[in-house]
């Protein structure tokens, strides 16, 4: 499952062209010699990762939490059917709903404080504005969200955001080192792609909640057996 994360941040990464291309675009690296530029992309990369390494952290508590109480294999497959559900449903019908209303001051604040981050030029601003990026909404993130939910362990739920965002990694690099190479008929082609992967990793989900017994894909749940017979010597 953790090779689902990955492909959706690489695949994901031509939407995040959209989303973060113009962050991406904006990064103070024209002045800067080869290695300069490489160390600043990397720290923005960094700060990138960091960021969904805390939400995947964030997240995993919770699906921890409810495997606690033996829901994981049932999450595994609810969360598997609302991916689903999220990629069938238009986007004019869910663009009706602001679900972002309850942090609107929190994204306003990361966004105001991401401007000022790209008005420096010191090393450290790329780290920031990295870190800052990975916290402004994304429907992929989301979705890697997800899946990092229903891993229902805490570093695991890490792993799976690092892993997505590691994914997102080549294309993003690419684009800002060649801000002309990804055609707009290539990206609307590689868009198409998305949502077909997105249903894929909800129907894998699914197949990991019920239970079958495939080795890795769909484990069976194990239970543990606990005696009360004790023997007094």
């Amino acid at each position: 499952m953790l090779i689902s994360a990955f492909i959706l941040g690489l695949l994901g990464s031509f939407h995040c062209i959209g989303m973060c291309g113009p962050i991406a675009f904006m990064l103070p690296v024209g002045q800067s010699t080869p290695t300069q530029k490489f160390f600043k992309v990397f720290l923005y990369h960094f700060g990138r990762l960091f960021a969904y390494s805390i939400i995947g952290l964030l997240f995993g508590i919770l699906g921890k939490s409810l495997n606690i109480f033996g829901l994981q294999q049932k999450l595994s497959i609810l969360i598997g059917i609302i991916m689903i559900i999220l990629v069938l449903i238009p986007y004019s019908t869910l663009s009706k709903y602001n679900f972002s209303n309850p942090i609107y001051k929190l994204i306003t604040q990361v966004k105001h404080n991401l401007g000022l981050a790209l008005q420096k030029k010191t090393p450290d601003t790329f780290l920031s504005i990295g870190f800052l990026n990975g916290f402004l909404p994304c429907g992929l993130v989301y979705m890697a969200v997800f899946g990092a939910i229903a891993s229902g362990h805490i570093l695991k739920a890490s792993l799976y955001m690092l892993l997505f965002g590691l994914g997102t990694i080549p294309l993003m690099t690419v684009t800002i080192y060649t801000k002309d190479f990804i055609t707009q008929n290539m990206r609307l082609r590689i868009q198409k792609i998305i949502p077909v992967l997105v249903i894929l990793i909800g129907i894998l989900f699914i197949i990991r909640g019920m239970g079958l017994g495939i080795p890795y894909l769909s484990p069976k749940p194990v239970t543990e057996l606990v005696s009360t017979s004790f023997e007094c010597h």
